[in-house]
């Protein structure tokens, strides 16, 4: 027999802001059941980001049944896992943790969120050359989005060098050495000329990061810009890019479509992703505080 009551919560840094708990639960209280979401925030906790694994231990110990993974600490779970499915294995970033049978099993649904909100919101969006700022949990997921949305090449820029370019070789080894690469900072300019299209992952935006993550003179009419950060839905980026005309969609699309994938996960119920659409838009209001989708 189905369950009616469930345990869930979510493990990241300074996550106070999230509206993942009201998305699962609003959509809970709908179909009728007993949904209790805790975060689980490192900060609160006065533990370091690397405590991951123990939080996941003792949520598995206390009856969760299963978990929300979010910055920083999706990369950082991993070994502390017992299965993978292979779309996580593919791009070494958890942010679903399902507990099965005593098992603490990774799933990825950023990467089917932001697929599912980019053909929502931006369905004819050329995609010949994309540029990528951020290569952490959620950048690893979106690229493989994009690339599996069917954009000719993307380019990976990220803060630290290496990481960039460890997440271009990842994605080379699993869509074809031409299909990725990785830029450094300062080349972000020339990446960006001659691109399609932007996408943001970056924790840039949030309440505790304000601000661009480029300067606002590299926009221009006719590049498209995505963004992950989902509070404020109208970051300063998205708040940037509209203005000098480029196409833009905000992260709201991927934090919905992330999150009933989850609740599908958690629940073995269907979710109303058109409900959540609107719950998040009522949620999130005007508010200009922030979180990463997630």
């Amino acid at each position: 027999m189905a369950k009616d009551s469930y345990l869930v919560g979510l493990i990241g840094a300074g996550i106070g802001p999230s509206l993942s708990p009201a998305l699962h639960h609003r959509e809970a209280d709908r179909q009728g059941l007993r949904y209790l979401y805790r975060l689980l925030d490192t900060d609160v906790l006065g533990v370091s980001p690397e405590a991951v694994g123990d939080l996941v231990r003792a949520a598995r110990d206390l009856g969760f049944d299963g978990l929300n993974i979010t910055h920083p600490c999706k990369q950082l779970v991993l070994p502390h896992l017992d299965a993978l499915d292979p779309r996580a294995e593919a791009l070494g970033a958890v942010n679903t943790v399902v507990f099965d049978g005593g098992r603490a099993v990774g799933h990825n649904t950023d990467v089917t969120g932001f697929a599912a909100s980019f053909a929502r919101g931006l369905p004819d969006a050329p995609m010949e050359r994309v540029v990528q700022l951020g290569a952490g949990g959620a950048g690893a997921a979106v690229a493989h989005a994009v690339l599996t949305l069917g954009a000719g090449r993307v380019t990976v820029v990220d803060a630290r060098p290496e990481r960039a370019a460890d997440l271009a070789a990842s994605l080379q080894r699993h869509f074809g050495p031409d299909r990725a690469g990785a830029a450094t900072a300062d080349r972000l300019g020339a990446s960006l000329r001659d691109a399609d299209g932007l996408v943001h992952a970056t924790p840039i935006g949030m309440a505790a990061h304000p601000g661009l993550p480029l300067p606002a003179e590299l926009l221009r009419p006719g590049l498209w810009v995505a963004e992950v950060v989902y509070r404020p839905l109208e970051t300063e980026l998205v708040r940037a890019a509209r203005a000098v005309g480029c196409a833009v969609l905000g992260g709201g699309g991927m934090a919905v479509f992330q999150a009933a994938d989850a609740f599908r996960l958690f629940t073995g119920r269907e979710p109303d992703s058109t409900r959540m659409l609107a719950d998040i838009e009522e949620l999130a209001g005007v508010e200009h505080s922030g979180s990463t989708a997630g």
